[in-house]
């Protein structure tokens, strides 16, 4: 193929179609071809073209400076005064004010692109400068960009500009949490069925997974994930690894299962694809450590994110979740001083809903992130006033998942407040909310704990969560596995299963404990312990020393029922207390339905 055809169809696959990886194969070819034969009209519009529909699209070191270094070169091959001039310098412009987080530079050249006669360089402008304003300070701004890029769209004459155009006013309403951002999306997706433009096309498949989430459809928001995964993978955008990542982060905590993607995320936080102003993954690792109970890997994504101060991170697009993971992280390991700081930031911003990106992911209503940290620094009297806005605005959005998680806290607020009747009535709606949803219905689900290395993994229904390990847990996991049946203390001390009927000797059984009970506390020897580590260890020595007799033998358990009692009582209560941590919505299931004393039972019913 020449240059010129070339040339022609990259910018036909990106201006018409959308298809960003066909046209910067063919915009990369045309520049080759355009360079060995002299061919200095193609090599320039082909330097124009590789930059793409988005900003930063090439987000490897090698790739992006490749492309701006062929801009630059072009940019000393045309007259400094024409419009090729000022569109290759409004690329270049765009590309560094978004990684440095500013917008000044590309608005001033904005300014001198309205200027033009021909409305694509306007047109152009407008979306290069859209991009630099996804911060929650340029709500307004970015209103009137897009009113703007419609008019102009409708004079340049490309398909793609008024596609885009329509894009940006759908993703501006929706980050303004505007009533009337569904019927802007319905417009567009009519248009896509009649005008396909397959960079669009997979924006609206990820909002779309979006509205399936806010609606509780979580089975089917994963499977629409996935596709719209593949669909911007087809197409190209550099975006679709970590919008899915997004996704499915809200689809795991809606569903309390947020510790499950501990593993993925201290991986995606690392990952090349990742936008240079997305510190969002940071926020979630911080969240799903804390749940797994690796508070230092918690504790260390959360100093990263705030080494230098919660104010000199980035306002980009995923700035606002990324704070909203910061107040979460703050509170699950009560740092109150982080708690403060994210609050004075946040609370500007109150009014807005928690999106990333392009809209394609939602938490809620920013009074919810403003509500914990307030409980966490202990100010029991905003937490109520911003939980209840929360409660509101989610209802507002109609984010049923997020109603039902910013009633609970609302409901922990108001009893912090003393207002336990109000909180006894915000309890029993979220009870029957989640009964509409489907979510948490935990005296219907199946409870089941389990070791994973050294954590145990305990799930109930659709929600799941990794904490400590403690000889509690060894007990709730014996009952867990034989509901409704009465289980002899003794015999959960001594690491019997009740149900066999074993007659083994418990002289013999009681060295087996004693085994246990001298291997875990070497473990905890070994280590720089926590408050309940510190309670476990000092408990273990406790009865070592009690069940042991001279030079160390074990004593009988006959006469030990007693002991037996208390030290199974203490164990699972130190085990809730744990599981409430993590998840209060397992921990009070556990609650409620494990009996102790002198025979323990798991009652699910």
């Amino acid at each position: 193929m020449t240059p010129e055809s070339l040339l022609e169809a990259g910018t036909r696959a990106l201006a018409e179609n959308g298809d960003l990886r066909t046209s910067r194969q063919h915009f990369a070819q045309a520049y080759e071809a355009a360079q060995n034969a002299g061919d200095v009209h193609t090599l320039v519009a082909a330097a124009l073209g590789a930059g793409g529909v988005w900003v930063h699209e090439h987000r490897t070191a090698a790739e992006a400076e490749l492309v701006r270094s062929r801009i630059r070169h072009a940019l000393t091959l045309v007259e400094p005064k024409s419009d090729i001039a000022l569109r290759l310098r409004l690329r270049l412009t765009a590309e560094s004010d978004y990684q440095a987080n500013t917008s000044e530079n590309v608005l001033r050249l904005l300014a001198e692109a309205r200027q033009v006669v021909d409305p694509v360089v306007r047109v152009e402008a407008l979306s290069l400068a859209h991009h630099c304003v996804l911060g929650p300070d340029h709500v307004e701004l970015r209103k009137e960009l897009a009113a703007e890029m419609i008019s102009e769209s409708l004079r340049s004459g490309r398909q793609g500009d008024l596609m885009m155009a329509l894009l940006w006013q759908v993703v501006d309403h929706f980050l303004a949490a505007d009533a009337h951002a569904v019927r802007r999306l319905t417009d567009l997706q009519e248009r896509l069925k009649h005008e396909d433009h397959l960079a669009v096309r997979f924006v609206v498949s990820a909002v779309e997974v979006m509205l399936a989430i806010r609606d509780g459809r979580f089975d089917e928001a994963e499977q629409m994930a996935g596709a719209s995964a593949q669909l911007g993978g087809e197409v190209g955008d550099v975006d679709a690894t970590a919008w899915y990542g997004a996704q499915l982060c809200a689809i795991r905590w809606y569903q309390g299962r947020t510790a499950e993607l501990f593993p993925l995320l201290d991986h995606l936080v690392h990952s090349p694809t990742l936008s240079t102003v997305d510190n969002s993954f940071f926020g979630a690792l911080a969240v799903a450590a804390a749940l797994s109970g690796d508070r230092r890997k918690a504790q260390g994504a959360l100093a990263m994110l705030c080494q230098r101060g919660l104010d000199a991170l980035p306002r980009s697009s995923t700035w606002m979740v990324t704070m909203s993971g910061v107040a979460d992280a703050a509170h699950l390991l009560d740092d109150a001083e982080v708690a403060r700081e994210v609050y004075a930031i946040l609370l500007p911003f109150a009014h807005l809903p928690l999106m990333a990106s392009l809209a394609v992911t939602c938490f809620g209503s920013t009074h919810h992130p403003l509500g914990l940290a307030a409980l966490t620094f202990g100010d029991v009297d905003k937490a109520v006033t911003h939980l209840r806005a929360a409660v509101r605005d989610n209802l507002a959005l109609g984010h049923w998942p997020a109603v039902l998680s910013s009633r609970r806290k609302y409901a922990e607020a108001l009893q912090r407040a003393g207002n336990v009747e109000e909180a006894r009535r915000q309890l029993a709606t979220c009870a029957q909310e989640a009964a509409t949803l489907g979510l948490d219905a935990p005296d219907n689900a199946d409870l089941s704990v389990r070791r994973e290395g050294k954590k145990w993994l305990v799930r109930l229904g659709n929600r799941s969560v990794l904490v400590d390990g403690g000889i509690g847990m060894a007990h709730l996991a014996v009952l867990a596995a034989n509901p409704g049946q009465e289980i002899d203390a003794a015999e959960l001390v001594a690491g019997t299963n009740a149900l066999t009927g074993d007659a083994t000797a418990q002289d013999q059984l009681d060295v087996e404990a004693l085994r246990q009970y001298r291997s875990r506390l070497a473990e905890l020897r070994e280590r720089d312990l926590t408050d309940a580590e510190q309670a476990e260890h000092d408990w273990l020595v406790g009865e070592i020393a009690a069940a042991a007799g001279l030079g160390g033998r074990a004593r009988t358990f006959s006469d030990s029922g007693e002991r037996a009692r208390i030290a199974v009582g203490k164990a699972i209560r130190r085990a809730v207390t744990a599981l409430s941590a993590a998840d209060p919505v397992i921990g009070d299931h556990v609650r409620d339905h494990v009996r102790t004393g002198r025979r323990c039972s798991y009652s699910p019913t």
